[in-house]
């Protein structure tokens, strides 16, 4: 099969229907949506909100977030954060594959959070009765007073909504806004009771950069053995060339006979001798021109220490010296090893 034909006169239609954003209606949106926000904090029942998150923070068993539509993105999104603290089980329950067996999933002390706007969301009050009748708890977030979910479940939390910023006021967009909002706070606040610690959080990131940041350390990265760049400082300089381009490091570590670090010489150092010695740098040895105060690191510093420690003024480098606390050579670090693991 080949590929099908561009619609025909696509790009003059294209053309036709673009329209430029007045860029005052478009400022006059933002502060809309200001304005529609803080009408959210300045109406919202803190004590009603204390509660919910009380009630989170305490749930005996797993926390299950449902919704229909873009209440159902909120509700997925909320779910995941919850699960990725490691308090408790949290999982998104679909309302329509719940009442096809997902519903299997609630346990009796388990929390079920409903997510909508209107409370009136046909897929919602069908789940109610059926989440009942496995001894979960259910509690709603609405944004309409008086609505029928409300009164179906054991718990409501009102949303103030003054109205959608959508030009006819029906699209959910400052709804979808508040609950975001109202859900990233109240999980917040489960992290600062709870007393989460960097490293309990990471543990539950390990493959991403908030994890990697918090759980690498220098010694988790850093080249050693064959494959430091090693030389003595009596070594002449054009005799260490292949050891200097050879490790993939950009410089040779400087040692004594105890492996105890004297300094370190780069490959900078090496153009900026020649330039300033000529033929001379035949009769130099390393340990002439060496840096005797080079940065180090200790093995147990996080990676991401590493990382700053390298970038620190006066001047970024490219590497540092790994050594224990007797100053001997036990690895080194490099910027490229740090930005491969993704730091």
């Amino acid at each position: 099969m080949g590929s099908l034909p561009s619609p025909c006169g696509h790009s003059e239609l294209v053309k036709e229907r673009s329209q430029a954003i007045d860029r005052r209606e478009f400022g006059a949106l933002f502060e809309s949506q200001k304005v529609y926000l803080n009408h959210f904090f300045d109406n919202l029942d803190l004590d009603q909100a204390l509660t919910f998150a009380q009630v989170l923070l305490d749930a005996p068993g797993a926390v299950f977030f449902s919704g229909v539509g873009k209440s159902g993105f909120v509700a997925n999104k909320l779910s995941q954060t919850l699960a990725s603290l490691g308090f408790c089980r949290s999982a998104h329950l679909l309302p329509v594959d719940a009442l096809h067996g997902d519903i299997g999933a609630l346990f009796p002390d388990d929390i079920l959070v409903l997510i909508s706007k209107s409370g009136s969301s046909e897929e919602l009050l069908n789940l109610v009765p059926c989440a009942r009748a496995k001894g979960a708890r259910l509690i709603s977030i609405t944004s309409v007073m008086g609505n029928p979910l409300a009164a179906a479940c054991d718990m409501n939390v009102h949303l103030p909504l003054e109205r959608e910023i959508c030009p006819f006021g029906l699209a959910p967009v400052t709804s979808t806004a508040i609950q975001m909002v109202f859900g990233d706070t109240v999980v917040a606040a489960i992290m600062r009771a709870r007393k989460l610690t960097k490293e309990q959080y990471a543990s539950n990131h390990p493959a991403g950069k908030i994890g990697k940041s918090l759980i690498f350390k220098v010694r988790d990265l850093m080249k050693t053995h064959e494959h430091l760049p090693l030389c003595k400082e009596e070594d002449m300089i054009m005799d260490q060339l292949t050891e200097l381009t050879s490790k993939g490091c950009g410089c040779l570590l400087v040692i004594d006979g105890d492996h105890h670090l004297i300094g370190t010489f780069t490959d900078g150092d090496l153009r900026r001798t020649l330039k300033a010695s000529g033929e001379g740098i035949f009769k130099l040895t390393v340990g002439e021109m060496c840096n005797r105060s080079p940065r180090t690191i200790r093995p147990e510093a996080m990676a991401v220490e590493a990382m700053q420690k390298m970038e620190s003024p006066p001047s970024a480098v490219q590497f540092l010296p790994v050594v224990d606390d007797h100053g001997v050579v036990v690895g080194i670090i490099t910027l490229h090893g740090l930005v491969s693991a993704g730091l």
